[in-house]
């Protein structure tokens, strides 16, 4: 009989990257218990979940350099007195599993110095070969600039010298981080549900605001982000938006994500990103066949997938989005930006189209060629699909390999 153990997940958004394995592991007997400050967006079943909460009293001001790494100390603090708090209950963890990127990892060791340290390292800030002044539109290396991004590191290293071990779901994410830490780091992505995400032929999306519905074999254009920002090539999308829909006049382009910041600059005071790029092309483009739909339930996202003639996903060299896998898995024919963690998962003219971030009127001409040719690129489709199936597959592929990835 397998021995009972006890788990304790750590994550600032809990469940998050452990929506899977948290389950998983509290449906084969262990004892699961998450930590984090937010109310649960989906449901962990028999998982015990604990929040925490920054002492709100008012404290000195850091300078600005240490702002950021001031509010991951105060997170620390707060997620080690909970986790004192458990310890009061009788809980010690065999194994805790972290994700340090907002501070709660700081101190899981001088609580529980003998549980397996386990972490979940997504991203390494370095100032070359990623995210930091790639787009020189809105950053720019300076001095100052390359401080702030030394020290962003800071609570990091911290939880990578306690960490008895790593975890990064990518191989871009993982060669982020320096030599001596990087071997120490297993790559096992978080998985795929490969059997909810498939094509699905007789998927249709009503648009309501629009009056329009729209249905597999359509000629629609879906752009997916977060937040529509520059990080995710918001702005790239909007400027070959113009060409793209002078040459498909059938084209409906369906535009997913909200109206904040996720990542990166912020816009001028008072504006936003979505507006702003949207007002650069509005005289140039036919504003009833281009839909913004904000956010939408996981559950519409699939079925925009499953309907989509064309699949578009721009990103900075940074954390892969689920959605562009959800897409491959979906089926979709993918037209991507030829970004390092892009190229992880997509062989240009292989399971996906490849083009330069930056190139508005290559993306245009590329999407307009595609959605010319649509009938004769399924091989894509499938190989995209396949390579989700066969690598990343939830069930078969990831869960296995994260349940022996932990144990005690």
């Amino acid at each position: 009989m397998q021995a009972r153990h006890k788990y304790l997940f750590i994550h600032q958004n809990f469940p998050g990257q452990f929506r899977h394995l948290a389950p998983a592991l509290a449906a084969l007997g262990h004892e699961v218990v998450g930590l984090g400050m937010c109310a649960p967006a989906v449901a962990t079943p028999g998982v015990r979940y604990v929040r925490h909460a920054v002492d709100a009293r008012a404290r000195p001001v850091a300078p600005a350099p240490w702002q950021d790494l001031q509010g991951k100390v105060l997170r620390g603090e707060s997620a080690a007195a909970a986790l004192h708090a458990l310890k009061d209950q009788g809980f010690a963890p065999d194994v805790v599993v972290a994700h340090p990127g907002w501070g709660e990892a700081l101190f899981v060791k001088d609580v529980f110095p003998d549980a397996k340290l386990l972490i979940y390292a997504e991203y390494y800030y370095q100032a070359d070969g990623g995210d930091a002044f790639f787009d020189p539109e809105f950053s720019r290396p300076d001095a100052a600039a390359v401080q702030r991004l030394r020290l962003r590191n800071t609570h990091l290293l911290h939880a990578m010298s306690a960490a008895d071990g790593a975890l990064s779901p990518t191989l871009f994410q993982r060669d982020r981080h320096p030599d001596w830490f990087r071997r120490r780091i297993s790559v096992i992505h978080d998985g795929i549900d490969t059997a909810r995400f498939r094509p699905d032929a007789r998927a249709w999306v009503q648009l309501r605001s629009a009056g329009l519905t729209l249905r597999a074999g359509d000629e629609v254009v879906v752009f997916v982000a977060r937040h529509l920002e520059p990080y995710r090539g918001y702005h790239v999308f909007m400027r070959a938006l113009p060409e793209l829909l002078e040459r498909r006049p059938n084209a409906q382009v369906v535009i997913v994500g909200g109206d904040g910041v996720s990542y990166g600059a912020r816009p001028p005071a008072g504006q936003r990103w979505k507006q702003i790029f949207r007002d650069e092309v509005g005289d140039r483009i036919d504003a009833g066949r281009v839909h913004f739909v904000g956010k939408v339930p996981h559950a519409v996202l699939t079925q925009l997938m499953q309907v989509a003639a064309v699949y578009t996903y721009l990103t900075y060299p940074f954390v892969l989005s689920w959605s562009l896998m959800e897409a491959m898995s979906c089926g979709c024919l993918i037209v991507a930006s030829d970004t390092a963690p892009v190229r992880e998962m997509i062989e240009h003219g292989r399971n996906g189209l490849l083009v330069d971030f930056f190139d508005h009127a290559a993306l245009a001409a590329t999407v307009a060629d595609t959605l010319a040719r649509r009938d004769s690129l399924r091989g894509l489709r499938a190989a995209a699909r396949q390579t989700v199936v066969e690598r990343y597959d939830l069930a078969t592929r990831c869960l296995p390999a994260l349940l022996d990835f932990v144990r005690p």
